[in-house]
This record gives C-alpha cells, structure tokens and sequence, in this order.
C-alpha cells in the first residue's frame, strides 16, 4: 500500500511538471504578442538623435503608465498630468425630443374658456356674505308668503268694494226702471 502511493505520487508530480511548463510557455508567448503590439504602436514615432535606446523605453513604459490615467474629477497641480486631464462632458441637448414628445401628445387645453370671476380676488366679505347666505334664503322665502298675503287681502278687499260697487249699480238701474 505504501509502494502504490509512492508511485500515484509521483505520477501526479509528473503531470503537475507538465502544467507549470505549459503555463510558462503561454505566458511567455503572450508577453512576446504585448511586445509585438507595442512596437506596432511605437514604429510611426521616429526617434530624436543622440538619444539613447535606454531612455526611450523608459519613456515608452512612462507614457504607457499615463496612457491608462484619466482625470475626470480632479485637477491636478502638475502641468504634465493637466495635460493629460479628460474634457468636462457636456451633457446631450434633449430639448428636441422633448419638443417632439409634447408635439405627439399634443395634450388638449384644460380650460377653453377663462371665468373672470375666479381670476379676480375676493373681496374681504366673501366669507361673511356666504355664511349669510343660507339664512337669507329663508327670509326671502317668508317675504314672498306675506306679500303674496297683502296681495290676497287686497283682492279680497277690493272684491268686497267691487261687489258693493256693482250692487249699488243695480239698484240704481232698478229704481230707474
């Protein structure tokens, strides 16, 4: 038993050898494409005379370090890194489409008609002429009944005068005959 686990052992070493060298491997052919694609980029600078080949790769890693800085919110002290400071974003002009929405909704007026009345302010007994209101509507009611009661007594009056008047008409017309 301790034979087969010395060997299972070193079986799994093996194959974990094999992993690591694989991973190695790509990671160096990967650095090797980074490589290529930077000298892609680099190749349109041309470079100054009397510049050593040391100093331009610092600055090309120096550039490749500011390249991912972007200052969005704040302003820095150093000209170098304004330089490299984003734009304000303006932000986009809705005013159009909001336009074209209120065009294609093309809400209906309210109110066609404007009341005078309710444009104008109260006057300051508004409050005491509604509270009155009610009682008035009863004492209108009233005054109707006991004029329609005058008017009634007068008729009668008057029909009493009127038949009196009548019947001294004919007696008169009854004597003359």
């Amino acid at each position: 038993s301790i034979a087969t686990g010395l060997a299972f052992g070193v079986e799994n070493c093996g194959k974990m050898a094999t992993v690591v060298g694989s991973l190695e491997e790509q990671a160096l052919k990967r650095k090797e494409r980074l490589k290529a694609i930077r000298n892609k980029q680099f190749q349109g600078r041309e470079p100054e005379d009397g510049e050593p080949e040391s100093k331009r790769a610092l600055e090309e890693a120096e550039e490749e370090k500011h390249r991912e800085l972007k200052l969005r919110n704040y302003t820095p002290e150093d000209e170098e890194l304004r330089q490299r400071q984003v734009p304000k974003a303006k932000p986009a002009s809705v005013e159009e489409k909001v336009k074209e929405q209120l065009e294609a909704a093309n809400p209906e007026p309210v109110i066609e008609e404007v009341d005078l009345a309710n444009l104008a302010p109260r006057k300051p007994d508004w409050d005491l002429k509604r509270d009155v209101a009610k009682k008035l509507e009863k004492l209108e009611k009233r005054t109707q009944r006991a004029i329609a009661e005058l008017i009634r007594e007068r008729l009668k009056g008057s029909e009493e005068q009127l038949a009196a008047a009548v019947g001294a008409v004919r007696e008169g017309e009854g004597d003359s005959d």
